[in-house]
């Protein structure tokens, strides 16, 4: 509690130099006024003495300091006067509505000039001389200035604090919006490196691990003519991928994105790949040419979302049909990728799930549905009999412009 009202170093300098001050005026006989009761010329130190103890409370506690600043200035007018007593009545009264509660800076100034008008009239009204209208000059500048000046301050401060909390909070919204919109390229950064390296190396990693466990000539030959073929396309998607990272810069031009046009050629390549684990790929596509282009983002997501499905399929399925369905409905666009779910002979590929995370979230950011796990195979699409299970990945994309969220 103590330490709650401890004056500042400011205000121990003005109480400190105001009382000096004043003393230094008394010494000398230099007084503001003269026949008054208290003549005495050791009374003119009592409420300079009461100001000084005022200006030490200004801040901590301004309504304190100011109430003990007006008693002092009117014990003041009935001694000979202190021109140092009067000046620190007027950082008194400035302190108490820059430091002071908001109410007590709305009243205050208020306050002193009614105080000003009413002693200028009244003063006019006993006296009637001219002469009255400089003691109401006088209350105005000890009074009314002070406390406009302390107005004037106070809002300017008010104003300065609210500006840098602006530049605080946009400084943070913009620090926020940074971070997403890096986690966001990072993380569309990882969905594109994945789907265009991963079904690559799976293929090489399966024909590999059957080249080292199969001792045939044959076999080994043709299982470096996979791991070949799919180390040079892993090598040109890397490019596109690098061409991506530099996209819009001088020596780069931006790669073009896949479409579903590439569809034969990925289906052509899966049956490659999966001839030795008896996966057999076909594509029905019932769109109609008079249906339109599809959004850029939309086609891009598309082609991913099959390209990871006939991946994990080389990497899971069990021997027996892939089936890729590419359908156009309205204003949906629908990719659906069944495949054999069951135990496979023979090598695999390792899978950690980040496939499923990255179509998911293709088909979240383009404002879709997707859905994938296994079901029966006896539900009325011929995918199989009433013993077989299947693996199916199904996505419904909106193909109106505007769709994709940011």
């Amino acid at each position: 509690m103590l330490t709650s009202i401890r004056p500042d170093r400011d205000a121990v300098a003005l109480a400190v130099s105001g009382l000096l001050g004043g003393v230094l005026l008394w010494l000398l006989g230099l007084h503001t006024q003269g026949g008054h009761p208290f003549s005495a010329p050791w009374a003119t130190l009592v409420p300079l003495t009461a100001m000084a103890a005022a200006e030490l409370l200004r801040r901590n506690a301004p309504r304190a300091a100011l109430t003990i600043g007006v008693l002092a200035l009117v014990a003041d007018q009935f001694t000979r006067g202190s021109l140092a007593t009067v000046l620190m009545f007027t950082d008194v009264m400035y302190a108490a509505v820059l430091y002071g509660t908001p109410a007590a800076a709305r009243r205050l100034p208020v306050a002193t000039l009614l105080i000003t008008v009413a002693s200028t009239i009244g003063f006019l009204a006993w006296f009637r001389k001219p002469e009255a209208l400089l003691i109401g000059l006088v209350i105005g500048l000890v009074s009314f200035v002070p406390a406009l000046t302390g107005v004037s301050v106070r809002t300017h401060r008010t104003s300065a604090e609210a500006a840098r909390l602006a530049a605080a909070q946009t400084a943070r919204l913009a620090e926020m919006d940074r971070t997403q919109a890096v986690a966001a390229e990072r993380a569309r950064m990882a969905r594109e490196l994945h789907d265009m390296v991963a079904n690559h190396l799976s293929a090489v990693a399966i024909h590999s691990t059957a080249a080292l466990s199969i001792d045939d000539p044959d076999t080994s030959r043709n299982a470096l003519k996979v791991i070949r073929e799919n180390s040079v396309e892993g090598l040109s998607e890397m490019r596109r991928l690098i061409g991506l990272l530099r996209e819009g810069g001088e020596d780069q031009a931006p790669a073009a994105a896949p479409t579903l046009a590439a569809l034969d050629s990925l289906i052509e390549q899966t049956n490659v790949n999966g001839a030795s684990g008896g996966l057999v790929c076909t594509l029905e596509d019932t769109r109609e040419e008079a249906a339109g282009a599809l959004p850029t983002p939309v086609e891009l997501a598309a082609y991913r979302i099959v390209q990871e499905s006939l991946t994990n399929a080389l990497k899971h399925a069990a021997p027996g049909p892939v089936v890729v369905r590419i359908g156009r409905t309205g204003a949906l666009l629908t990719v659906e990728v069944t495949s054999v779910f069951g135990s496979r002979p023979g090598p695999t590929a390792p899978g950690s799930g980040a496939g499923l995370v990255g179509m998911r979230e293709r088909v979240t950011l383009l404002g879709g549905m997707f859905d994938a796990g296994a079901e029966s195979g006896d539900g009325g699409d011929g995918d199989g009999d009433g013993g077989t299970k299947i693996w199916r990945v199904r996505a419904q994309l909106p193909v109106a412009e505007g769709t994709v969220r940011e």
